[in-house]
């Protein structure tokens, strides 16, 4: 029987969540998540996957995965430092080096285990992190796990980012200070200003940390947010996925060639966790190869992307100010975002609602994934939906 005090913290909490319209359902997708999926036996139009180049369903990939699979077998078999580094995992740490423009890049399981290994194996209880307010939540934990003190700055405010990094730098209470900033911030959709936070670095010798989730693939004709600004040799840490353009799963740290030595002796997640299996890897080098040959699908990102978020915008819809593919439809109170997101989805679009504490309290938004394998007719759909649903509840 289980703990009485666990029950009630459990159905207490649950049922605050439910009532506050805080409570996220999980829906099981029944088939490949591509641009169209298919949820309890209804399709419909997905705005709401990271898959940005329409990789995850490729058969370039599949048939990469499966003569991987067939050769290697189905899982790596044990850690990297014991014998679970297989070459095909030395294959793509020298891709991800050669496409990000580093030395070297060591591989991950996920993005978020990138910032959970990469800053507490360099950052500690003597450091502190100067770290933008809408960061990630896995840099948010990763500096936790550090023990660095991590003093936030206000979101892509230059101003306050240099007074604090003044402030940190001239204490003397510090033996390092690091920057951290997303690429590209995943709920608005907004870019880091990389030129002027490497100028702030330089001036202070702090060490900078990029995490490029949504960035690669994205910018930089794919190579990301960093290469985008032409800071290939300025940036410490390039932190990417391999789950969003490229389509598979894992992460990946690219930069100097002994800050990836220092990662594979003392970060830990590779050290104690069995390395992304072969097929995934084979996967990864394949879109990376394919990102690195052609643009074709990035432009066809982007066109999608600029079509979707100038008729939202004429329909009326608040769409932020983001730069990128992300758009944000900003709908503001919890409960009437998430009744939106309800209303599209029985009218054919699968378009998830973004609230507290994903977002601020009173943002609340449905946030849009166009890729570059939806077609125009799929969204000329959606945004009839939209308009319709918009109508409907007085959003427009």
């Amino acid at each position: 029987m289980s703990s009485h005090t666990l029950q009630k913290f459990l159905t207490e909490n649950l049922e605050e969540l439910k009532g506050k319209g805080l409570y996220n359902v999980i829906d099981p997708v029944e088939g490949a998540n591509g641009p169209t999926i298919t949820i309890a036996g209804r399709t419909l139009i997905n705005l709401s996957s990271n898959n940005y180049l329409g990789l995850a369903t490729d058969s370039r990939l599949i048939n990469a995965c499966n003569e991987a699979t067939k050769k290697y077998g189905v899982g790596a078999g044990a850690v990297r430092t014991i014998n679970g580094t297989l070459d095909i995992h030395v294959k793509l740490e020298e891709k991800l080096a050669e496409f990000k423009h580093t030395e070297a890049a060591i591989a991950y399981q996920s993005g978020f285990n990138c910032n959970m290994a990469a800053i507490s194996a360099v950052m500690d209880k003597h450091d502190a992190i100067l770290s933008d307010e809408l960061n990630h939540a896995s840099i948010i934990d990763g500096c936790r796990l550090s023990k660095a003190k991590t003093i936030r700055y206000n979101h892509s405010d230059m101003e306050d980012l240099r007074a604090k990094a003044k402030e940190a730098t001239s204490s003397g209470l510090y033996n390092k200070v690091m920057v951290i900033t997303d690429g590209v911030f995943s709920m608005d959709g907004d870019i880091a200003k990389l030129p002027e936070i490497v100028a702030i670095a330089e001036e202070f010798d702090l060490i900078t940390y990029v995490d490029d989730a949504h960035g690669s693939g994205v910018l930089g004709n794919g190579a990301g947010t960093v290469k985008h600004f032409g800071l290939s040799d300025k940036v410490d840490f390039q932190i990417g996925t391999l789950s969003k353009a490229i389509g598979v799963v894992g992460g990946y740290v690219a930069g100097r060639k002994d800050l990836i030595d220092w990662l594979k002796v003392r970060s830990r997640p590779f050290l104690f966790s069995t390395a992304v299996t072969p097929g995934a890897a084979a996967s990864c080098i394949e879109a990376i190869t394919i990102l690195m040959t052609s643009t074709e699908l990035q432009t066809k990102l982007w066109e999608n992307a600029d079509y979707l978020k100038k008729g939202l915008k004429k329909l009326g819809f608040d769409i932020g100010h983001s730069e990128t593919p992300i758009t944000p439809c900003i709908i503001g109170e919890e409960t009437k975002t998430q009744e939106f997101s309800k209303r599209l989805n029985e009218e054919g679009v699968y378009a998830k609602s973004i609230v507290f504490p994903t977002v601020p309290q009173g943002t609340g938004r449905v946030r849009n994934m166009p890729t570059a394998a939806h077609t125009k007719e799929m969204l000329d759909e959606a945004l009839t939906v939209y308009e319709k649903v918009g109508k409907e509840m007085g959003i427009i």
